[in-house]
């Protein structure tokens, strides 16, 4: 039973991992850009297929119907550039961790087009290909599984470490925001007790003056 329930949670556990990436089509107008976002560890692979879909099958795409694709990282450092193409795809290994952008452009046409785009962007263990794998190998069914087991294991390893950093990152940043803000309300009250120190002294000094008191 314990057994089971182990086969059970890393069942799951794969499952949540192998789904890292997206598979999507969207449509991008001319002139326009759109960016969609990945977050992708350090060290980690990303694969990236995109192509525009032919509206009207078995004829060929039109000249009008390009686009261009820039990735970036959360830094601005450029991973992947390509210009007036209708199909491409990309790899590469993070090495800074954070939202990793994919940037699509449709040169400006008149009238305005509607480009319909399928982009599948996948990282981690999804990014591998299980079957070139299998075939490189020329192992069997159980290893094979063995295989993708060991690399998700690796996988949740890393996650734990990270999530665990990043945990250790948000309580620094909780700790440094409420000290900034405690020092801000005595600021806060100082100034406060000040101004009305400043009022009654001006109100006292106004009435003597007057010879009110």
């Amino acid at each position: 039973m314990k057994l089971q329930r182990i086969v059970i949670c890393m069942v799951t556990m794969m499952g949540l991992l192998f789904s890292t990436g997206q598979s999507l089509r969207f449509e991008l107008e001319s002139g326009h850009t759109k960016c969609i976002a990945e977050d992708i560890k350090s060290n980690s692979m990303t694969v990236g297929h995109y192509s525009i879909v032919n509206p009207n099958e078995g004829q060929p795409l039109p000249e009008s119907h390009r686009i261009t694709l820039k990735v970036t990282s959360a830094f601005g450092n450029s991973y992947h550039s390509s210009e007036n193409v209708q199909s491409g795809q990309f790899s590469f290994q993070a090495v800074e961790a954070g939202d990793y952008m994919a940037c699509f452009y449709a040169v400006d046409h008149q009238p305005r087009l509607k480009i319909p785009i399928e982009f599948d962007w996948r990282s981690g263990v999804a990014a591998k290909d299980w079957s070139t794998v299998a075939k490189k190998g020329s192992v069997d069914a159980m290893e094979y599984e063995l295989k993708k087991l060991a690399d998700t294991i690796t996988l949740i390893h890393d996650e734990m470490f990270y999530l665990r950093e990043r945990e250790k990152e948000m309580q620094e940043l909780n700790k440094v925001t409420n000290s900034r803000m405690a020092w801000l309300s005595i600021l806060s009250l100082f100034i406060c007790l000040s101004v009305a120190g400043m009022q009654i002294w001006h109100l006292k000094s106004f009435f003597e003056k007057k010879k009110l008191i």
